[in-house]
């Protein structure tokens, strides 16, 4: 199976050492979508520590209760930056808008998913981005063939867990890769 021919959907992308888009060093992107058309994915081990999710409920005048979860927000990439992404477990979807990714995750890009957090009635587990990493038709797949990525399937601690600064060694790891011995070179055979 070549590039061209594999679907990302659900499987995460693993920035490599060198990667020269500053945006992109050492970030785990989530892919949420990805078809000839081109590729959506959110980065999840970027957090804005410095945006508070009930600040943003605030000042969207969505009421809290106090049965509301807390929810990190992260830089979800370059693209829409002030647009938010709910990319949550599968335990929840809202009326539209809600995206099944695969069995496990689900992505929600609604107001509904934040006023229903704000009830304590959103999904179990969840993470919100500001902004994703898009890729045009064709450009994920020659970033992949040029050294770029490394693909991996997720697992729930890379997506939600606290250890941001961990994930990207972590995600290396699923793969029996030891960041430390990673080259950034790639050979040609």
């Amino acid at each position: 199976m070549t590039v061209s021919d594999s679907n990302l959907v659900g499987k995460l992308l693993i920035a490599m050492p060198d990667m020269s888009d500053p945006r992109f060093a050492k970030t785990v992107v989530y892919m949420c979508a990805h078809s000839e058309e081109g590729g959506m994915g959110l980065i999840v081990n970027k957090p804005q520590p410095e945006i508070k999710f009930a600040k943003l409920l605030e000042q969207m005048e969505i009421p809290v209760t106090a049965s509301a979860r807390d929810v990190r927000v992260h830089y979800g990439g370059p693209v829409e930056q002030q647009r938010g992404f709910v990319l949550h477990s599968n335990d929840y979807a809202s009326d539209n808008g809600t995206l099944d990714v695969d069995d496990d995750f689900r992505m929600t890009a609604t107001l509904q998913v934040l006023e229903d957090i704000a009830k304590g009635e959103g999904p179990d587990v969840s993470m919100m981005a500001l902004g994703y990493a898009g890729w045009g038709p064709g450009q994920l797949e020659y970033e992949i063939g040029q050294n770029g990525w490394l693909t991996s399937p997720p697992s729930d601690e890379i997506l939600f867990g606290p250890d941001n600064d961990g994930k990207w060694a972590a995600a290396l790891k699923l793969l029996g890769v030891d960041p430390l011995l990673l080259s950034a070179t790639a050979g040609r055979a």
